[in-house]
């Protein structure tokens, strides 16, 4: 017992000098701090401009030239940085334009202050030292270099006369991201404690609700958690507070984002509010940065600002690893269907070069896909029609025994092989399939403007060749639907009548109706749904024929 109680003294000696050697020779790194700001430090600058929110607000070109700027260019984005306040308040989308117009605007996405809406991000630093100098949305920043492009960053820097100089460097790739690396040189001879922040301001004054199926609010990932938030739901100056590390948040329109996005490893405190009539703003601060004297504080982060190019997103969310960045693009409940169908029809598009016969092509191979399952509901169906004078004479022999009608109907079912169940499960698997395809349609900036052939110029609008239109009558816009809306109705019509009638007068008059109502319904959806629709059931046809004429109906 005394030499295994030796033993264990012995082990557990040894074993401190291994930690205290260890200790010694491989100190531990200084830990990055991760203090969150207490609730004083939170509150961000407010912004003191006048904005200008009268029946003649400024133009951006106007608003813009009242201060001093820094172009912003590269293929893809074009505008200017204020250099008062470091502001981000100036962003034309070079490759979109806001109509089919041959002279048509490029779309707007930032806007100075003074606009009728304006739109902007800000970063900078909170502290909770009132006496210190911070730059904030009136410092004017002294400018190295001529042009932000991907091939020439610039630096802001600026000096607070308290021993702080702040230098900004920023940076943009060739598409909507741009790189922003904040430093602070502290000489003031003692520890600095900062707070990084950074700000997006959107302006809805005047802007009507909107009506997509695509979300359009306010938006972020948020502790690993998509935040989806509607303009609504923050009236009368309400605000959401969350807490995360890493993630991002913004602004999403249909087709246009604006976001920042945060550094992985340290915390912050994210906000959505209403700021004021109908200002929203998202904002973050992050973890506290101690500044010893003689030594520089560091923050890094990034800001999209462009289009919600699908293949881009997911690039980025990869490469520069974004926590769930690509649901920047709302994809909806049958996310699972709704990106593939979107990388089907693109790899189709490359393949063809027009995103209509792209969507033709979808649709014949979705047809193909689905040929076994709809070749037994057909068979199905088929023998039903064929057995339909057998199952009105029961009805009428029965019609007052409701019970044995539904015996003897079944038998019949039962002699001729049919299972009456059969002809909805190609209904069943088609509304998952036309509801991601009515997204896809309706999220992909790819299909924003794409042409087909003839009067159809843009997949994504309703057909523009309306009864108004052809007839030159003031038709009503509910009633005023398009050439190819038409069409998939009268295919609607002619699969409908391929198909057995419902046994109840009732259902069957519904059932009647169920053409034109989708007729008017679907005439004011994307025409590329609308085409895609009409081919289906032009397919349904031909291969439903094929099998009446099989089993001789």
């Amino acid at each position: 017992m005394k030499e295994e109680t030796k033993a264990l003294t012995l082990a557990v000696i040894l074993s401190v000098a291994v930690i205290f050697a260890t200790n010694l020779l491989f100190p531990k790194k200084a830990a990055v701090p991760t203090t969150l700001p207490a609730e004083e430090v939170t509150t961000l600058p407010q912004d003191t401009e006048e904005v200008v929110f009268n029946e003649n607000p400024l133009t951006s070109s106007e608003a813009a030239a009242r201060d001093r700027r820094v172009k912003i260019e590269n293929g893809a984005l074009q505008g200017s940085i204020r250099l008062k306040g470091a502001r981000f308040d100036e962003l034309y989308l070079s490759k979109y334009k806001e109509t089919l117009a041959a002279d048509s605007a490029n779309i707007e996405l930032f806007a100075p202050s003074g606009t009728k809406n304006p739109y902007y991000s800000e970063f900078g630093w909170l502290s909770s030292d009132k006496s210190l100098k911070l730059p904030d949305s009136q410092t004017l920043w002294n400018l190295k270099g001529s042009k932000l492009t991907p091939d020439t960053p610039i630096v802001l820097e600026w000096n607070n006369g308290q021993g702080l100089r702040f230098v900004r460097k920023i940076s943009l790739d060739k598409n909507y991201m741009f790189s922003i690396e904040q430093t602070v040189e502290n000489n003031s001879g003692k520890n600095i404690t900062l707070y990084p922040y950074g700000l997006i301001s959107k302006d809805m004054l005047g802007s009507e609700n909107s009506r997509s199926v695509v979300h359009e609010g306010l938006i972020g990932v948020v502790d690993s958690e998509l935040q989806e938030i509607k303009y609504d739901s923050l009236k009368d100056g309400k605000t959401k507070e969350f807490e995360t590390n890493g993630g991002w948040a913004g602004f999403s329109d249909k087709y246009w984002f604006s976001s920042f996005i945060l550094d992985n490893t340290t915390q912050a405190k994210v906000k959505f509010a209403n700021t004021g009539d109908k200002r929203y703003q998202t904002d973050f601060v992050g973890s506290a940065v101690t500044i010893a004297p003689g030594s520089v504080g560091t923050q890094n982060l990034k800001m999209f600002a462009g289009a919600k190019e699908i293949k881009l997103l997911d690039k980025y969310t990869k490469q520069l690893n974004i926590d769930k960045f690509d649901l920047a693009v709302d994809f909806g409940w049958y996310y699972f269907l709704t990106k593939p169908f979107f990388y089907i029809l693109d790899f189709l598009y490359n393949l063809i070069g027009n995103m209509g016969w792209a969507i033709l092509l979808f649709a014949a191979l979705l047809r193909l896909a689905m040929f076994p399952v709809a070749n037994k509901s057909y068979e199905s169906m088929s023998k039903m029609k064929k057995v339909q004078p057998k199952l009105q004479e029961l009805q009428e022999k029965y019609k007052e025994d409701k019970v044995k009608m539904q015996q003897e109907v079944m038998n019949l079912y039962r002699k001729e092989k049919i299972n009456p169940a059969a002809g909805c499960l190609p209904i069943l698997i088609q509304i998952p399939v036309f509801f991601s395809l009515y997204k896809v349609l309706n999220i992909s900036i790819e299909i924003r403007h794409a042409p087909f052939i003839g009067w159809i110029k843009d997949l994504s609008a309703p057909d523009p060749l309306t009864l108004s239109v052809i007839t030159h009558l003031p038709i009503p816009s509910l009633l005023d639907i398009g050439v190819w809306p038409i069409l998939m109705g009268i295919t609607m019509y002619i699969q409908q009548k391929l198909n057995p009638a419902p046994t109840n007068k009732d259902q069957a008059r519904m059932f009647a109706l169920m053409p034109l109502i989708f007729t008017f319904m679907l005439g004011h959806f994307a025409s590329g749904l609308v085409i895609y629709w009409t081919l289906s059931n032009l397919l349904s046809i031909i291969q439903q024929r094929v099998i009446m004429k099989k089993i001789g109906v």
